[in-house]
């Protein structure tokens, strides 16, 4: 995926934003296995194979307490939590990070479905915000910017009355702690969109954006996903966009293409066994358990194999991402690419076109093409 993004990058001379979650990457490799500094240095790195010249940023998505699973799953404390989140904010501004999402919006030593008070989501914000700004001016790092806010309905913000005490409050708490120049270029909303529902809302998001755009921010919408209207988001002044999963979906269909020509060439054939890629990465999946956190409220407690086909298979392609660096997907990954290369040049390859082509439906309707020339040409 980071390598499809930085080739559409380049294409279209682009900038491009790659937020990453600490479960993604973190100080212990996350389930990528890469550290910071080693995400980093892996986009430079194709930055240099496709010769990009437009800006790549990496940054980190929903940065605070508890929502690296692990802390979740140890039942660490806020103190425990806080701490360890303040030591991978470090990290990422060492590895040269650009935009830090700081989303203290949750709360696991609350009753479950209770959100947290606004006050203490503004107080620990700025908290992070402080710590993150320290940091950066004791190690001389240049300036960072940064996200806040949350889309999830857990986080208590999603509310319309709420979102604006949020903003308000933020503002007010920034400038008291002398922080007023860290106001965050983007402010998360809840614009419609969920892994359930593909359809962006332009009023909603026009009227977030009216809030926030006299501030000085944009409205970043998450779970853009296989969104219907990508072309509204432009019109509505919508300043960002987070897609994942759809594109980890379209290597696993890419994958699963490459499969389907592998079972044909080798039908009939002896001495060569098939790479059972997609029967790996199933089974990685499943046994990650992370596929439940994707569960609808009557699929609690019900095995994997018991769930729909249809559930099962969008199980699979969601969570996929989970999977990739499992030893047996990247050995069952080689094989299949091994059989297949009599038939085709860069099996490789053709996984990354397909992702790449995914992406490029986003820089149509957002009119990216060219953008950075847009961007050096600003004052």
């Amino acid at each position: 995926m980071l390598e499809a993004a930085v080739q559409v990058a380049a294409a279209n001379n682009a900038p491009m934003l790659f937020a990453a979650t600490l479960n993604q990457v973190d100080r212990d490799g996350g389930y990528t296995g890469w550290t910071p500094a080693t995400f980093v240095r892996e986009m430079e790195g194709y930055r240099r194979k496709y010769g990009c010249r437009s800006a790549l940023y990496p940054c980190l998505d929903h940065g605070g307490p508890w929502l690296k699973d692990s802390h979740a799953a140890a039942h660490l404390s806020l103190a425990e939590t806080m701490a360890e989140l303040k030591a991978s904010l470090t990290a990422c501004l060492e590895a040269g990070y650009q935009l830090l999402h700081l989303d203290p919006t949750v709360d696991r030593e609350l009753a479950p479905g209770r959100p947290l008070a606004i006050e203490a989501v503004l107080e620990r914000t700025v908290e992070l915000v402080a710590h993150c700004e320290a940091e950066r001016q004791h190690r001389r790092l240049p300036p960072v910017s940064y996200e806040v806010g949350t889309e999830e309905v857990h986080g208590g913000l999603v509310d319309f009355d709420t979102f604006c005490a949020f903003v308000r409050g933020l503002r007010v708490r920034l400038d008291a702690a002398g922080l007023g120049d860290t106001w965050p270029c983007f402010i998360v909303g809840k614009v419609g969109t969920d892994l359930g529902n593909p359809v962006f809302d332009p009023a909603i998001a026009g009227r977030l954006y009216g809030i926030v755009a006299p501030l000085g921010s944009l409205v970043k919408g998450h779970y853009t996903d296989w969104v219907a209207n990508p072309e509204a988001y432009p019109a509505s002044g919508m300043g960002g966009a987070n897609v994942g999963p759809e594109f980890t979906g379209e290597e696993l269909l890419a994958l699963a293409e490459l499969a389907a020509r592998e079972s044909d060439m080798l039908r009939g054939r002896s001495g060569r066994a098939r790479s059972g890629i997609m029967e790996a990465l199933q089974a990685a999946v499943v046994e990650s358990n992370r596929w439940q956190k994707w569960l609808r409220p009557e699929e609690k407690d019900v095995a994997f194999a018991e769930l729909s086909p249809a559930r099962r298979t969008w199980l699979v392609q969601t969570g996929a991402r989970y999977a990739w660096t499992d030893p047996r997907v990247l050995e069952a990954r080689q094989r299949l690419y091994e059989n297949l290369a009599t038939a085709m040049a860069d099996p490789h390859q053709a996984v990354v076109d397909r992702i790449a082509r995914a992406m490029e439906r986003y820089v149509t309707h957002f009119h990216l093409f060219d953008a950075q020339r847009l961007l050096q040409a600003s004052p």
